[in-house]
């Protein structure tokens, strides 16, 4: 509303739902988190700080510890900025959302949730209810980063990579490469992924995905970064985020 994109006619505050802010984890289901959750709630939950520690530490970087007391992961993901830092770690935790109407209810992916600049696939009758975390893989590992003008401020680029090195080799079985502020959306890197799937993950394997998430994504110039820099910063980021993930996966 403050930059004339949306001109409502009532809005309506729901801050006050009380069933809609929790954190809620099953070893059998994963993590459940309402959409009122503020990120504060969030990055000091016990659960999520020992299971799910990435969410933890990428709401840590979410603006400051005022900010964090009142906003919520619901607000966040539904406003849809492209540079938020929710969306790249959900989505390379395989993330889904429950969203509910008067009438009926329905679920998908944290992926599948983002149309474009400031637009998801909610129904203007629909509101965001729940954010569903499966429980991860052993030997899974998961890290993020950006890269900010101050510590507390929007990215510039952010990474969030996901690795699983299956049960007994550091081959790859799976993984997630994602990216924030470099499209109109989080932009899953796909093809960066399928240079890790089914190999031994070495420093070179690593350095060629993150060469191809940089040619992959679809960055533009402003007054932050260049979208040459931002390329560059994509390639620096997936490597030290992928190495991290790598190393995260062989603990566990």
């Amino acid at each position: 509303m403050r930059q004339g994109l949306v001109t409502p006619r009532y809005l309506i505050d729901i801050k006050g739902i009380s069933s809609l802010d929790y954190i809620k984890f099953n070893p059998k289901e994963g993590l459940r988190i309402g959409s009122l959750a503020t990120h504060r709630a969030i990055e000091k939950s016990p659960a999520i700080r020992s299971g799910f520690s990435v969410i933890a530490e990428m709401e840590q970087r979410i603006a400051d510890v005022e900010n964090r007391n009142w906003g919520t992961i619901g607000g966040n993901l539904c406003h849809a900025d492209p540079v938020g830092d929710p969306a790249p770690v959900l989505i390379a935790l395989d993330g889904k959302l429950k969203i509910a109407s008067s009438n009926a209810k329905r679920s998908m992916g944290v992926e599948d949730f983002f149309l474009d600049y400031f637009e998801t696939a909610l129904h203007t009758n629909e509101i965001l209810t729940e954010i569903e975390v499966p429980n991860q893989l052993p030997r899974t590992g998961t890290a993020y980063d950006k890269t900010t003008a101050i510590e507390v401020d929007y990215a510039i680029v952010s990474a969030a990579v996901s690795i699983n090195l299956g049960s007994k080799s550091n081959r790859c079985t799976n993984a997630r490469i994602v990216l924030g502020a470099v499209a109109n959306v989080p932009l899953r890197a796909k093809k960066a992924e399928k240079v890790l799937v089914g190999k031994e993950i070495t420093d070179n394997s690593i350095e060629e995905a993150a060469q191809i998430a940089s040619e992959e994504a679809r960055p533009t110039s402003d007054i932050h970064a260049s979208e040459e820099y931002r390329r560059d910063l994509i390639k620096v980021l997936v490597r030290r985020v992928g190495r991290e993930a790598v190393e995260r996966a062989k603990r566990t």
